[in-house]
């Protein structure tokens, strides 16, 4: 009995037809996997924010984004790098079962994308900020950051916590309403960490200066749709589009600013 054999270009139909298939197959599992790295980032922020609640609720305001200190250090040492972050007690440092490396995973997020080996190990970039409109620091040596100076607030100083963001997707681990418009109130000077703050996937990410590394980051964002996780004042959890957070200025004044970023 005689074989038939494969002609060459039924072999190389076969070839093809896997070659397709198995591209096909890689773009389903990279959709897959950046769902389960969105919905773990979820269940962070809702954990973070459940955390800062709670801390609220005990001290009665919620905890500094940062407090400057040269004295004593965090149990695990100052996070951040000397040279362009400020050496501090931040918030996470701040809040019981944070104060060590225990809970280090939940402050990370899995999707972040830094391209920079500096970066992807200081914690202080490319996962979770704390909005520096509530979580204020006690002194800042730049004056016209004002508004960002004085104590924490709490439940009184928010008039519409369900409307207003907590905690968020972020380049840095505070972050401002000024990082999220193209038109801020002074410049940045670029020579800080904090400066480099952003809202993953904002469209305005793009005309930004950043560190190395960040850019990816930055402009393209972290979840399918260009969509970040919020932890808002009043504790509930949503998946917002970047873009729903950015700050418009129209004449003297910013919209989207309050109650979203600025309590009011």
């Amino acid at each position: 009995m005689k074989h038939r054999c494969f002609t060459l270009i039924e072999l190389l139909v076969v070839i093809a037809m896997i070659a397709v298939l198995l591209a096909i197959l890689t773009l389903v599992l990279h959709g897959v996997r950046k769902h389960t790295w969105a919905v773990a980032c979820s269940s962070n922020i809702r954990q973070l924010t459940r955390d800062l609640i709670m801390y609220k609720d005990k001290k009665e305001a919620f905890p500094y984004g940062f407090r400057d200190s040269f004295d004593d250090a965090p149990p695990s040492g100052f996070p951040g790098d000397a040279t362009y972050d400020r050496q501090a007690w931040w918030w996470f440092n701040i809040m019981e079962g944070y104060k060590n490396d225990a809970n280090k995973r939940i402050l990370q997020c899995p999707s972040k994308s830094l391209k920079d080996s500096k970066l992807t190990t200081n914690i202080l970039y490319g996962n979770y900020g704390v909005n520096r409109s509530i979580c204020k620091s006690p002194v800042d040596i730049r004056k016209y950051k004002k508004d960002f100076v004085g104590a924490p607030l709490g439940d009184m100083d928010i008039p519409q916590p369900s409307r207003t963001l907590l905690i968020v997707d972020s380049g840095y681990s505070v972050i401002s309403w000024w990082h999220a418009t193209d038109v801020p109130p002074e410049p940045f000077t670029g020579n800080q960490g904090e400066d480099t703050s952003y809202v993953p996937g904002l469209k305005i990410n793009k005309y930004r200066q950043f560190m190395p590394g960040q850019k990816e980051d930055a402009e393209y964002g972290r979840h399918p749709n260009r969509k970040v996780n919020v932890g808002f004042a009043d504790g509930h959890v949503a998946r917002k589009k970047a873009d729903d957070l950015f700050v418009e200025k129209e004449g003297d004044t910013y919209t989207n600013r309050s109650p979203r970023w600025v309590p009011k």
